[in-house]
């Protein structure tokens, strides 16, 4: 019904969520660049409204002005822009104990050269304009020119590193970051993110239906039996046939009887019994010409292989269906 589709949507989100933070986590470890979509930044603005409004005070009111009806998009790191405006959003939050309005408006804008340099130290181009506006307490000017600083804070827990990270997320995707705010009058940050011109993107599950295996097997190579099913349920769905294999002995064993019929293997990269490297060899000793995609949680270990063992392609885990399905299409064109 209704309420639990509605209730399993946000599951999903969440996941998405989730998984997301934990590849940011790596990319901060590990000093890697994000990895960048381009998506309608209304959609971020959606979801985190939707969250401020079930977890906010009730004596903040929560609205919502999109000033351009035809919203640009943006290349972007989904996550690290979601903890952007999430950041500034808790701040508003915040600074209103005692309730207050908080706006939240995007719109198109086109700057020029002299306003870029003068407002931005940026280039001139089409921008999104996203505003975080509330009806706080507002800041001090000696504040305001401190807040971006690393440490810098004046909550009594806080870790002053949130707008710190916050401008350095924005600077890195070629953005811009404003801040007014007067005493007793409130606070309203702008984020300018670099645009382009071009119609929404598709949503995966539509992208997802175009996609036809025509027949063809493929061997999935994991330890984890709920992925084997997930994956196999997902292939099958769009009529491709799968086999399954919980190690790499099994695998080696069944694309030794069935290698003529298997057109692609999809094998995880941390396997027990026999590591994926040596299954891949041995993979490879049957039929040179094999075609393997290899899944992973690791994107460092995933290029690294690709560079040296001539794997056809890689996914990073979690993917979704359409993710993969475009993988294994990629590989066959």
């Amino acid at each position: 019904d209704d309420r639990n589709r509605r209730l399993l949507n946000m599951l999903v989100e969440s996941s998405k969520r989730g998984s997301g933070l934990v590849k940011q986590i790596l990319t901060f470890a590990r000093g890697l660049d994000g990895e960048r979509t381009t998506i309608q930044v209304r959609h971020i603005l959606t979801e985190l409204i939707s969250i401020a409004r079930q977890t906010f005070p009730k004596s903040i009111e929560i609205q919502v002005n999109n000033a351009s009806e035809d919203l640009w998009l943006v290349n972007v790191d989904a996550t690290q822009i979601h903890q952007v405006l999430m950041n500034l959003f808790v701040n508003a939050r915040d600074a209103m104990p005692n309730g207050g309005s908080l706006t939240a408006s995007s719109e198109n804008m086109v700057i020029d050269a002299d306003y870029a340099q003068i407002h931005l130290q940026s280039l001139a181009g089409a921008y999104i304009l996203i505003s975080i506006a509330d009806t706080g307490m507002g800041m001090t000017g000696e504040i305001l020119d401190r807040i971006f600083e690393p440490f810098f804070t004046t909550k009594e827990t806080g870790t002053g590193l949130g707008l710190s990270t916050v401008r350095g997320i924005v600077k890195a995707h070629g953005g811009a970051i404003e801040v007014e705010s007067q005493i007793g009058r409130g606070t309203c940050f702008k984020i300018y993110l670099p645009a382009i011109y071009s119609k929404e993107a598709e949503s995966s599950a539509a992208a997802a239906d175009s996609f036809d295996g025509k027949g063809q097997l493929v061997l999935v190579v994991d330890d984890e039996s709920a992925i084997r099913e997930i994956v196999k349920e997902s292939l099958e769905t769009y009529n491709y046939r799968a086999m399954l294999a919980s190690d790499g002995i099994e695998a080696i064993d069944l694309y030794s009887q069935n290698h003529r019929s298997i057109a692609i293997v999809l094998i995880d990269m941390m396997m027990p019994h026999l590591d994926t490297r040596s299954t891949i060899l041995a993979l490879q000793q049957i039929n040179p010409q094999v075609q393997i995609v290899v899944m992973s949680g690791s994107v460092v270990n995933l290029a690294a292989m690709v560079d040296t063992q001539q794997v056809s392609a890689f996914l990073t885990k979690p993917f979704t269906t359409a993710n993969m399905l475009q993988t294994l299409e990629s590989i066959q064109n």
